[in-house]
Parts: C-alpha cells; sequence; structure tokens
C-alpha cells in the first residue's frame, strides 16, 4: 500500500501516518517528492485492512495498492522518476549520465591515462574493475585493493565520481571507504545475501541485470536493497544470454521501455558488454538513448589490443570521443542533454 499525503501535509501529520503504518507492523518508507509526500507500507499483505483506515487521517488524501510484487521499485511509489546522486553527479534527470573507465585496472599508467580520456571528452563518471569475476579461474582476477586505491585517486585527479565492482559481502565497507558508487554484476544479480547487506550501506548502488534474468527478477533484485533501507538503486541492461551467437550477448534495449513503465528507478545501459565488439558499442549507445536510457555504461582503454580483461570490446580514447560526440547529437533529438 501507499499513502499518498496531500500537497501541503504538515510534518506532524506526515509523522502521525509513519507512526500509525509501523504500530501495524510495517515498514514506513517516506518518499519526498515536488509537490507532496508519499509513505510506502511495506510488509505481510494480511494487515492491509489495517492500512486502508489511514485515508481519515488528517493530511492524508488517499491510500492506494501497490499490485506488483516489488513495492519500493514500483513507478506508482515515485511517479516522475528518482534521481540518485553519486558525488556531484545527478542520475535520472534530463541530462544523460556517462560512466566509463577500462573494465579491469591494471596499473597507475593504464588508469590515469584512461581518466583523463573520460574527462576530456565530457564523461561524468569514472569505472574500473579492481575486483574482476571471471569465467575462468585462470583468468586476469584484477588488482583488487590496489587496484581500488589507484582508481580513488584516478578519479580525484580529473574531478570524477568512481564506480567499480564488490564481489563479496565481506568487501562492502572497504569498497565503500575508497569508491562513490557500489556496482554488482551480472553474475550477482541474485545474490540475495550479498543485496541485502548493500541496502544497509550508504552508498549508491548499480544493479546490473544476470545473465538469464527476467525483468521483474530484476525488480525484485533491486527490492532487496531498497526493502533493507537504501534507497539510491540504478539499473543498468547489459545484455542477456540467448541461443545467438554472433554477439556476446544480446543486448536487450526492450527492457529500457518496459522498465521506465514499471519502475521509478533510473535504468542505464552497457552496450560493451552488451555487444562484445568495439564495432557495436557505437551504434547500440545511440539505440540505447533513442530507447530511454538515463545513461550510458562504456569500457574505454587507452590500448584496448594489450587489455588483460575483455580487449575486443573496449573502446580507444579517441573512439570514446566520437561516441560522445555522437550521442549528444540523439540527446539533443530526444530532448535530452548530456
Amino acid at each position: 500500500m501507499i499513502v499518498v499525503m496531500k500537497a501541503h501535509a504538515s510534518p506532524a501529520e506526515i509523522q502521525a501516518v509513519v507512526e500509525r503504518v509501523e504500530q501495524a507492523g510495517f515498514q514506513a518508507h517516506q518518499i519526498v517528492g515536488v509537490e507532496r509526500t508519499v509513505v510506502a507500507c511495506v510488509g505481510e499483505e494480511r494487515g492491509k485492512d489495517e492500512l486502508a483506515q489511514l485515508e481519515f487521517f488528517p493530511g492524508v488524501d488517499s491510500v492506494l495498492p501497490i499490485l506488483k510484487p516489488y513495492k519500493l521499485a514500483a513507478r506508482e511509489l515515485h511517479p516522475d522518476g528518482s534521481r540518485i546522486r553519486v558525488g556531484g553527479v545527478e542520475i535520472g534527470g534530463q541530462r544523460l549520465t556517462v560512466m566509463a573507465g577500462p573494465c579491469a585496472i591494471e596499473n597507475s599508467a593504464q588508469m590515469e591515462h584512461a581518466a583523463r580520456a573520460v574527462r576530456q571528452a565530457g564523461g561524468h563518471m569514472l569505472r574500473g574493475g579492481a575486483f574482476k569475476p571471471r569465467t575462468s579461474p585462470y583468468s586476469f582476477q584484477g588488482m583488487e585493493y590496489d587496484g581500488l586505491l589507484l582508481l580513488e585517486q584516478a578519479g580525484r585527479e580529473v574531478g570524477l565520481p568512481v564506480v567499480t565492482e564488490v564481489m563479496d559481502a565481506h568487501d562492502i565497507e572497504q569498497i565503500a571507504d575508497h569508491s562513490d558508487m557500489l556496482q554488482v554484476g551480472a553474475r550477482n544479480a541474485q545474490n540475495f545475501s550479498l543485496l541485502r547487506r548493500l541496502g544497509k550501506v550508504n552508498k549508491p548502488v548499480l544493479l546490473k541485470r544476470g545473465m538469464s534474468t527476467r525483468l521483474d527478477e530484476f525488480l525484485m533484485a533491486a527490492e532487496y536493497i531498497l526493502s533493507a533501507g537504501n534507497p539510491n538503486v540504478v539499473l543498468c541492461e547489459r545484455g542477456i544470454r540467448t541461443f545467438e551467437t554472433a554477439t556476446r550477448n544480446t543486448l536487450d534495449l526492450n527492457a529500457i521501455p518496459v522498465l521506465k513503465q514499471w519502475t521509478h528507478l533510473p535504468v542505464i545501459v552497457d552496450p560493451s558488454h552488451g555487444t562484445g565488439a568495439e564495432s557495436l558499442v557505437i551504434p547500440m549507445a545511440l539505440a540505447a538513448v533513442a530507447a530511454g536510457a538515463d545513461g550510458l555504461m562504456i569500457e574505454v582503454h587507452p590500448e584496448p589490443e594489450k587489455a588483460l580483461s575483455d580487449g575486443p570490446q573496449q573502446l580507444h580514447p579517441a573512439r570514446f570521443a566520437e561516441l560522445m560526440r555522437s550521442v549528444r547529437r540523439v540527446a539533443e533529438a530526444v530532448d535530452r542533454t548530456l
């Protein structure tokens, strides 16, 4: 259920509703909008009859059911869409957000070069993998903590917030101390114990879709983070596994408008993993923006041919600059800015 407060409801009236919701055995989550506040009531369905009485409380406009199983991620809770702040960058507004950087952090020179390239081309956030989940145990697993420090340093030098992946719940606090946003990769999209722990962290979370995860399952994964207390979640479509072998994954651009209908959470797209081919990254990035994505995640490496991880899908800095110029034109065509 959601309790929609009147436009000029007082703080005391809102607090009275919150207290009654909690007395009924529900969690009360306040969502403060531009004009009014909404109180989401999360708990077992059998207690919902008590919540219906809230319609008669002072300051309450209406009490509405949320029919979707994902209560806090549902669009009904925040019809205008959420805007998530990462450092000084906003994700989900009219301005598109571009996160870019190498797949894996390899050394300080590589990270510094990539960071400057991202900044110069107009990127808004710096990405880089310190802890790398790889299919083979013999593949490069990342520099781990040393790489995390290189990412943090490079981001500070160029003035960009940084995002990196967390693979293990035991590493959350350490990674959160040195990054501005925590990423959950496709392989951990339904690692519910990890998602719960991330719900208790005061840092935004970038949740990638699993390789075989349906969209309703994707939103239920986000619900684990939201219900644990962290409202700052951004979704990332990164391609799904299908029968097609021409590309690494099948980039599901249908997901963008569907998610936009179902959820208030911002949606970005990763065409690097979605295609696995450098030549396809720019076309699919442009298509993602045209389809309504709130941003992009792009892999950029100063020497892709020498990359220790996923070299074929990483853009050279010159190609990334080309992507940014093209994205700007498409963004303007769909009334967005870069």
